[in-house]
Parts: C-alpha cells; sequence; structure tokens
C-alpha cells in the first residue's frame, strides 16, 4: 500500500512505503497474556506511526525470558517462517533485545528481515518528529546511545536499506562508522546539548516573573487538544502517538485578566528505558521548573491507571513535588454515563478537550492556584492616587491587571522589599476578588 513520503530533515531518507512488519511479545507469570496483548496493541499504534504496517503477530509464553533468543529457538523458528509467508521487511520484540540476541535472531530469520525492539521505533518516530535544533540533537545523542552495544551484522545490512523503520534520524553516511567515533560523536553531542540545556535555562529564568502551567501524561492522552482548547493555539493536534516532541509554550487567559505561560511537553511511554529518558530530560524539565503540572489521563483507555502510574513515576523521578501535580482525566465525552474512573486518593479534575466541557471549572481551579502562588502579591491602588498608580503598572512580573471605575487590581509576583522599594506596601490586600 503506498502512502505519501514523509517529510524528513536534509539528509535523512522519508519513509514512502508501508513496511509489512511482525510484532512479537513475551507472556511470563508476572505478565498475563491478555496484558501483552494490550502492550502489543499500543505497538501496533506505534509502528502505525512510524510508517510501518502490522500484517501480524505472535505471542510467546515462558517461564522466563530465553537468555539467546528471548523467546526461544522452537517458537523463534515459526516466527522466521511467518516472515517468509508474510513478506516481512521488519521483525519487531516488545521487549528489549541485547546485542546478542538480534544477533542470535537474524541467523534464524532472513538478513533482509530488519530485528528491532520497542525503543527502536519510538526513536525512530522521534527521529521523524523532531524539528528544532535542541530535539535532533537530542534523538542522535538517544540512538547513538542506543545502537553503541548494538553494533553488530545490522549495521551492514541496514547500510543496504533505502530507509524505513528503525534507520532514520543517524544518516546512512555514519552506518559504518566503528565504535570509537561513534563514542566521539556521543561525547560532543552531551555538550552540545549541556550548551542548549543551558539557554533553555535562561529563558526559563527570565520568565520565572510568570507562572507557568505544564502539560504532561502519557502519549497520546490529548495533551495538544487540551493546550489548543485552553491557549487558542495553532498546533498539531494527531490521533497518534508522539504527535508533540518540541516543548511548545504559550500564553493562556486563565478568566478575570489572570494569565499565565502553558508549555506542552512530549508524552510518557511504557518501557522506555531509564537511559533512552536522560537525552529527553531537557524536554521534560518544562514540567520540573512549572509552578504546576497538569497530569493528563487518557480517561477512556482501558489501561488509564497504568498510563496514570507510568506518569507518576516519570514525574517522581525528575523530582517534581506532587503539591503541584492536578490530575486532569481527560476525553470523558467517551465514557458512559456515570463511568468516570475514581482516581486513587480522590480529586482530578475531569474535561473534554474536544466537546469543552469542564475546560471553565479546570480554568477557574488554575486561575485561583495562580493566583495563590508562591511570591504572587495582589495590590489595590486607588485611581486617584496617579503616582502610586503609576508606580504600580510599571513593576515587572505582572500576573493580572485591572482597571475598576476607582481602582486598580494588580497581581504581580515579586518579593515584599520590592514592593517597599516602590513604596507599595501599603496598597497589598489578602486576596484577588473576582469582579467584573
Amino acid at each position: 500500500m503506498r502512502t505519501s513520503a514523509l517529510e524528513a530533515p536534509p539528509g535523512r531518507p522519508a519513509l514512502t512505503l508501508r513496511e509489512p512488519t511482525l510484532i512479537v511479545g513475551l507472556a511470563r507469570p508476572a505478565v498475563p497474556r491478555l496484558v501483552v496483548e494490550e502492550h502489543l496493541d499500543e505497538l501496533e499504534r506505534l509502528v502505525d506511526t512510524a510508517g510501518g504496517e502490522v500484517v501480524g503477530r505472535a505471542v510467546q509464553e515462558r517461564e522466563r525470558p530465553d537468555p539467546a533468543t528471548l523467546v526461544g529457538s522452537g517458537f523463534l523458528e515459526g516466527i522466521a517462517e511467518d516472515c517468509r509467508e508474510l513478506n516481512v521487511q521488519s521483525l519487531i520484540f516488545d521487549e528489549d533485545l541485547t546485542g546478542s540476541q538480534v544477533r542470535n535472531i537474524e541467523k534464524v530469520v532472513s538478513s533482509e528481515v530488519k530485528v528491532l525492539d520497542r525503543a527502536a521505533v519510538i526513536l525512530d518516530i522521534f527521529a521523524q518528529r523532531a524539528r528544532t535544533r535542541a530535539a535532533q540533537t537530542q534523538v542522535e545523542l538517544a540512538q547513538l546511545t542506543y545502537l553503541l552495544p548494538r553494533l553488530t551484522r545490522r549495521w551492514t545490512h541496514l547500510s543496504r536499506q533505502a530507509g524505513g523503520i528503525g534507520t532514520r534520524g543517524v544518516g546512512e553516511t555514519q552506518l559504518e562508522i566503528d565504535r570509537r567515533l561513534i563514542t566521539k560523536r556521543v561525547i560532543y553531542l552531551k555538550k552540545k546539548l549541556k550548551v542548549i540545556e543551558r539557554d533553555r535555562r535562561r529563558r526559563r529564568n527570565r520568565r520565572w516573573a510568570v507562572p507557568s502551567i505544564a502539560l504532561v501524561g502519557y502519549t497520546n492522552a490529548g495533551k495538544s487538544s487540551l493546550f489548543h482548547r485552553l491557549t487558542r493555539a495553532d498546533v498539531l493536534v494527531e490521533d497518534r502517538l508522539f504527535a508533540t516532541l518540541d516543548p511548545r509554550t504559550r500564553k493562556v487567559d486563565l478568566g478575570y485578566q489572570v494569565s499565565a505561560l502553558m508549555v506542552d511537553t512530549v508524552g510518557f511511554v511504557r518501557k522506555l528505558p531509564h537511559h533512552l529518558v536522560a537525552p529527553f530530560r531537557s524536554t521534560l524539565e518544562e514540567a520540573v521548573e512549572a509552578d504546576m503540572v497538569l497530569h493528563i489521563v487518557d480517561a477512556a483507555h482501558v489501561a488509564w491507571q497504568e498510563h496514570l502510574r507510568v506518569g507518576d513515576e516519570t514525574l517522581a523521578d525528575l523530582g517534581v513535588d506532587p503539591e503541584r501535580i492536578i490530575v486532569v482525566l481527560n476525553k470523558i465525552d467517551l465514557l458512559p454515563q456515570m463511568a468516570l474512573p475514581a482516581l486513587p486518593g480522590g480529586g482530578g479534575l475531569a474535561v473534554s478537550a474536544v466537546t469543552g466541557e469542564g475546560v471553565a471549572p479546570l480554568r477557574e481551579h488554575l486561575r485561583n492556584r495562580v493566583l495563590s502562588s508562591p511570591g504572587v502579591l495582589v495590590l489595590r491602588v486607588p485611581l486617584e492616587e496617579n503616582q502610586a498608580v503609576e508606580r504600580a503598572v510599571s513593576l515587572r512580573g505582572q500576573v493580572a491587571r485591572r482597571f475598576a471605575s476607582d481602582h486598580l487590581d494588580l497581581a504581580v509576583r515579586t518579593d515584599p522589599e520590592r514592593l517597599r522599594k516602590a513604596d507599595l506596601e501599603d496598597y497589598r490586600v489578602e486576596r484577588w476578588d473576582e469582579e467584573e
């Protein structure tokens, strides 16, 4: 089946054919077959996003993974026969494969079949989606880190490929470089990424005066749709995994003249090895630095609890304070009436980014959190005091400003010492009144 060529950065091949792909899962006592099938459903969506077409799947049930081939030699022989019958180009395992396992599997299946694992597919998607200098640097670093321990016969047969899943991002001209040159390149990219992270940190520091809200959550939970609903920004919204890779920041109006900055981030995913998460840490640092973190969960997904757990674990690894996290159940328009999932410990907000249901209460909640966030002070200055009004409107870090008939209301992120220097301490009030 033909598809239109995907846009790719210069020097990187674009996929023009849907690659016939066979996916393989491993069930064991700790991971029953039903769970494995659900994981394979997600892997199939990943393959579709990467540009492949799943033509078959296989699940092996074992007490423990086979160290040599993961699924065992006998089962692998059956997979090899399926690959020949279905003209499979990519054989993708839902588990991480070691270099020796890839080598052993390749001895059984055809050398023309690419043997990949879940992490390789995710990196391929990242390579397609990366557009900024930071994202492209992160992708290349992650791919080389992934490939370094896997320098086997795969280099030779991939160098003959015209493109496809697992071959993008690094580029064909680099497929024959040796381990020493790859290591040297990894060191260079890490240094380059540190410079990029430093520049990002400086930009975040300049924005500190304005409260920030980060959207995080499992991939395809509807973060970009909610981002669009709240900010009215023209952003890519797709029903595909990893539609967002580069973080995007827009101003969001929370009502009653209160505003903040909202950041859309890359989605979480299960089974992503820790060493592959690290290069993308700077993307998720937007969440670490944010005043509030909206953890978006697809309430209509059968595995919403696992998605919530993956997100909670990722945020904990990043060191995000749980007090700053607000769980938002999205896609409630897809749920039957009275079927809203119950969150552990209660709490949370429910919305539909598509229909707008629940968005008004979410704005109100965010508005109250912004106005009560650390460092936000509220002033009420009579308009008849012209000089005080002039000093007030010149303050940096304004969160909200509203002119009434006889006074100015101002919420500003600053410290009491700066107010004292501006001779505005006497105008402080306890809270921002929500009045027209």
